[in-house]
């Protein structure tokens, strides 16, 4: 990953921004284990939201300190890069879409009598598989983008895109807090899911209603 290019030095705040991109680095490097995030625990105090915070805020300043690269090509078998994001975007949202499907089965909100055993894998597989996707469309948005703030939708995106992380880790965290879980745990998928949608209507979709449907 790419450097700072404001030293870290000089007081508490800018030791704090240290600390917390140092995180960052951790969780990229472990993205393939989405419980990563309950280590969380260790770097806020017992509220699931603030460890959501933090995972929001340290990527919201990462991207904001850190200067756009343009060494970074991630194709993944595609066309080009844009390809790539476009097409794996709109993949974990599919994938979101049936982890939404499955809760609202689990919870008995669909005209569906049965629960087969498959089921809670199903649910838990399809929301891991939509997070993993969704990983290189975000590393190259960091680290080659950064954030940015030059057009309406494109600061909302890179917004959102933080959010969305920070609304994971809290829903992890709360996974792993089971008396804490009840009805936020619902609420807390449900945010997740509709700020996966707005980030990808901000980008996948945008590129597909103005250049059209991208050939693999």
């Amino acid at each position: 990953m790419a450097r700072l290019s404001t030293p870290c030095s000089g007081g508490p705040a800018a030791a704090w921004v240290g600390e917390a991109v140092a995180e960052l680095e951790s969780i990229l490097e472990q993205a393939d284990k989405p419980a990563v995030y309950a280590g969380l625990l260790h770097a806020a105090d017992s509220r699931p939201p603030a460890h959501g915070a933090l995972v929001a805020m340290t990527l919201g300043l990462y991207g904001h300190l850190h200067d756009p690269a343009s060494d970074l090509s991630i194709t993944l078998g595609f066309a080009d890069t844009i390809t790539m994001k476009v097409w794996l975007s709109s993949i974990a949202v599919l994938f979101a879409l049936l982890q939404v499907f499955t809760a609202l089965w689990m919870y008995g909100k669909l005209p569906i009598s049965s629960h087969p055993s498959w089921l809670g894998d199903a649910h838990r597989i399809s929301g891991r598989l939509a997070f993993l996707i969704s990983l290189p469309v975000a590393y190259h948005c960091l680290y080659q983008l950064a954030f940015q703030d030059t057009t309406t939708r494109v600061l909302a995106h890179s917004l959102l895109g933080c959010l969305f992380y920070g609304a994971f880790a809290t829903k992890v965290t709360i996974i792993h807090m089971p008396r804490r879980a009840g009805i936020w745990l619902p609420i807390a998928g449900g945010l997740v899911f509709t700020l996966l949608v707005a980030t990808w209507v901000t980008s996948g979709l945008w590129f597909i209603t103005t250049s059209g449907i991208p050939s693999p």
